[in-house]
């Protein structure tokens, strides 16, 4: 199975991987749009201001800027360690058995406005890009990722959890994809806490030995979790907090 998580905006610094390497990531139909936002985004940062104002960031994040001139020089880690914030707290990869681990790297997937799509245990170095950002020159994320990112991911030959947000979502559409949403008891959409359960879903979903290959079965899992998955269509489940 494929699970998409939403990164983060905020990323672990350093790592003791080798530098990026294109062809060590998943989904290798991406590489040549990879590789073109990467040269574009390190080209971007010799231009601080223009960076900032690309990023949508400010002087005091400066540092950001500088991860982004060093990409193709600077340490990688598996993408489940790199990206932190709310969801990866609730998963809480650290804390996994290896065997657990082994699954995450596999069955797990993190969108990403740089590489597209990275399985868990791909190596990615830090980075600061969203989802939403337009680069100079060449233009949205969405206008650019569109055309290699949804075929790639329309074709993948697996059951697929969507658990993107908004942004991340409009890279690519996924017709086939399970989409969950995450709500409370009284049917209102969950925004503070969107993140938090989706991280718990995504760590029931790795530490169990049955991988689900339906949304029934997807349901299963969670309900083992003591986790409120309730489907809502055929493509569509609510994850329900309370």
């Amino acid at each position: 199975m494929l699970v998409l998580l939403p990164p983060s905006e905020t990323k672990a610094i350093g790592g003791e991987g080798a530098p990026l390497e294109l062809d060590a990531l998943s989904f290798p139909e991406l590489n040549p749009m990879r590789d073109k936002l990467v040269s574009a985004l390190a080209d971007l940062a010799k231009d601080v201001p223009a960076s900032l104002k690309a990023l949508d960031i400010s002087e005091r994040q400066i540092d950001e800027v500088h991860r982004n001139a060093a990409l193709r020089t600077s340490e990688t880690t598996p993408a489940l360690l790199r990206y932190t914030g709310v969801l990866y707290d609730n998963l809480d990869f650290g804390s996994l058995k290896k065997a657990e681990k082994e699954r995450a790297y596999r069955r797990l997937a993190v969108a990403s406005a740089l590489f597209g799509a990275v399985r868990g245990g791909d190596p990615v170095p830090a980075y600061r890009l969203s989802g939403g950002s337009t680069l100079p020159s060449h233009g949205s994320l969405r206008t650019l990722w569109k055309p290699s990112l949804e075929p790639v991911l329309r074709e993948a030959d697996e059951f697929v959890v969507d658990l993107r947000s908004g942004a991340y979502s409009s890279l690519a559409k996924i017709p086939h994809a399970v989409v969950v949403r995450v709500i409370t008891s009284e049917g209102k959409v969950v925004s503070h806490f969107n993140k938090a359960h989706k991280g718990l879903l995504a760590r029931a979903i790795v530490t169990t030995s049955a991988e689900p290959s339906d949304l029934k079965g997807l349901v299963k899992v969670a309900q083992k979790a003591g986790l409120k998955l309730v489907p809502t269509g055929a493509k569509t489940a609510d994850l329900i907090t309370d």
